[in-house]
C-alpha cells in the first residue's frame, strides 16, 4: 500500500467514527426530550435505523436548534446542581454550625460524649 492508501484509509476512519459520535448523540438527544412522545421517538429511531444517513440528516435540519438548546438547558441545570452542592458543603464547613449539629447527634443519642468531643476538636481545629 502506498501512502495516500493510508491517508485514504485514514480520512475515511475519521469520517466514520464521526458520523457515529453525531448518530450517538442523536439516538441520545431522542431518548432525553420530555417533548417528544412515544410514538414519534419510535418512528424516529426506525428511519435512523432504515436509512441512517438520510436520517440523521434530516433529524439535525429538522431538531437541529431544539438538540442544542436542550444539551444548554441540561447543561445549566448540572451546573446549578454543582452550585447547589458547594454550597452545601461550603455551609457544613462553619464550626458554629458543624458544633450545632454534633451537638443535635449527642442529644438524640446517636453519638458519645468522647465522639462529641472529638468532633468540636475538629470543627474548632
Amino acid at each position: 500500500m502506498t501512502f495516500w492508501s493510508y491517508f485514504w484509509l485514514l480520512v475515511w476512519w475519521f469520517v466514520f467514527i464521526s458520523y457515529l459520535i453525531v448518530l450517538f448523540h442523536v439516538f441520545a438527544d431522542i431518548f432525553r426530550d420530555r417533548e417528544l412522545g412515544g410514538g414519534w421517538k419510535a418512528v424516529w429511531i426506525v428511519v435512523l435505523l432504515l436509512v441512517p444517513f438520510l436520517g440523521l440528516l434530516v433529524y439535525l435540519i429538522a431538531r437541529g436548534q431544539g438538540m442544542g438548546e436542550r444539551q444548554f438547558a441540561r447543561a445549566q441545570g448540572e451546573r446549578a446542581e454543582a452550585d447547589r452542592y458547594i454550597q452545601d458543603v461550603a455551609g457544613r464547613s462553619n464550626p458554629a454550625e458543624q458544633i450545632s449539629s454534633a451537638k443535635a447527634l449527642l442529644d438524640s443519642g446517636a453519638i458519645t460524649q468522647a465522639e462529641f468531643d472529638q468532633l468540636k476538636s475538629k470543627a474548632l481545629a
